[in-house]
């Protein structure tokens, strides 16, 4: 069970984003809404990664080196060397699996970009997808990249046609899908804490 007041977590990962960036950072772009999350929350200012997304992923899921946990490259092929699996070995546990085996509810909404191109498929082995890495709930893409207006979306462990709006965006979409989900779990069990990704 969590400590009693166990904070809510959300935790924001933004693609082809530097320092220069945010505001919080010291940045002259005008960005309000992060800024107020950064002073409410914490900020880090010193994380080495590779500069491509799957392994930086790997890495801020798991608090690992990305070769460490076999995420050396993208996601997409696996060459067959410990480091190089595009995937998170079973061996490193996500941020996600630790919080809920600690008794937090998890959402996450986005791109995953963790998964060989070979399990993104509806026939692939789901070991790799969000909920076979601590999710109790996803919505998003498994690839590295998709169009924003017609995207190949996922909900949980299934594909899902994108909902049919004229002036539809995938940034819009996911933060409507992340309320909808806050919204089920303050339903459900709003004493239970919620780490959203």
């Amino acid at each position: 069970h969590p400590r009693p007041g166990a904070p809510n977590i959300l935790y924001i990962v933004l693609d082809d984003t530097g320092f220069s960036d945010l505001g919080c950072y010291g940045s002259e772009i005008n960005t309000p809404n992060i800024n107020a999350l950064a002073a409410g929350g914490l900020f880090y200012n010193n994380f080495h990664c590779k500069a491509i997304c799957s392994p930086t992923r790997a890495s801020l899921l798991t608090g690992r080196n990305s070769h460490a946990v076999g995420m050396k490259e993208l996601a997409e092929d696996d060459f067959g060397y410990p480091h190089s699996r595009g995937r998170i070995t079973p061996a490193a546990a996500t941020v996600a699996q630790v919080l809920r085996a600690g008794g937090y509810s998890t959402v996450g909404v986005g791109k995953w970009h963790l998964v060989p191109r070979r399990d993104q498929r509806a026939s692939g082995d789901r070991a790799n997808w969000p909920l076979g890495k601590g999710f109790d709930r996803f919505y998003g893409f498994l690839s590295g990249w998709t169009d924003q207006y017609h995207p190949d979306l996922i909900e949980d462990n299934h594909a899902v046609k994108r909902p049919a709006q004229s002036d539809y965006h995938f940034s819009v979409d996911i933060v409507d899908k992340l309320l909808a989900m806050t919204g089920d779990h303050v339903s459900a069990d709003a004493a239970k804490p919620l780490f959203s990704y």
